[in-house]
């Protein structure tokens, strides 16, 4: 195998049932049971609204080059999400309308690429299907290759491997060990229900209660007036 070209298709993905335990539920709660840090950069942005949810399938590309993704888009699985470290770079765009089309047609659950893509206008209009990217423009890619399939890749300052369970909405989008999807879920849900708590005393009651907000105003030595 030449250098800098891999590929490899035998990982273990999460199972469905862990995968579908992140259905509905908010990239912020995630992230939020995650220290907060967990969530790809804010330059890796969705093309679409909806929820992202699938097993992340790997692809390291040279900058501005998509000869290995077209390799990528024959073996990945339905359910995955192609995930692109394409470095970051962002003036040639990796993929556009006719490849996330084909792609959607095979079930792949979408793609998410640390690099441009272009018809972005198209890509935005797709149901069921998000594309998440850190750029758009129309110069398109060259298909030379090397790359890698199946490795463990960066994007959005993230890793990312093999396998990992992907959740993405119009906040942002994280990867998630599967190993840590069952605790992690419960902890994300409880967060949501919570949530819901305090969004129905504000609607219902005009009521935001948070007493540690006091707490800490004291902490700091700036008490509200007359207390």
């Amino acid at each position: 195998m030449a250098i800098g070209c891999r590929i490899e298709t035998d990982f273990k993905r999460a199972a469905p049932r862990l995968v579908a335990l992140f259905q509905g539920i908010p990239v912020a709660n995630i992230d939020d049971n995650m220290g907060r840090v967990a969530a790809m950069d804010s330059r890796i942005f969705p093309l679409g609204k909806g929820q992202l949810l699938g097993t992340a399938f790997t692809v390291r590309v040279p900058q501005g080059d998509n000869l290995m993704f077209h390799a990528a888009m024959d073996l990945a699985r339905p359910g995955d999400v192609i995930m692109i470290d394409a470095g970051g770079f962002d003036n040639r765009a990796i993929f556009g309308e006719l490849m996330a089309a084909y792609c959607k047609r095979r079930g792949i659950a979408g793609i998410v690429c640390d690099g441009a893509v272009r018809d972005s206008a198209a890509l935005s209009r797709m149901e069921g299907f998000l594309v998440y990217a850190c750029g758009v423009t129309p110069n398109g890619p060259y298909k030379n290759g090397p790359g890698e399939i199946g490795v463990p890749v960066v994007i959005g300052g993230k890793a990312v491997h093999p396998g990992d369970i992907i959740v993405g909405d119009e906040d942002g989008v994280l990867a998630i060990d599967p190993a840590a999807a069952e605790e992690l879920a419960a902890a994300a849900a409880a967060v949501q229900e919570k949530e819901d708590a305090i969004m129905r005393h504000i609607v219902e009651d005009g009521a935001y209660i948070r007493p540690w907000v006091d707490g800490k105003l004291r902490e700091i030595g700036c008490a509200f007036p007359g207390q």
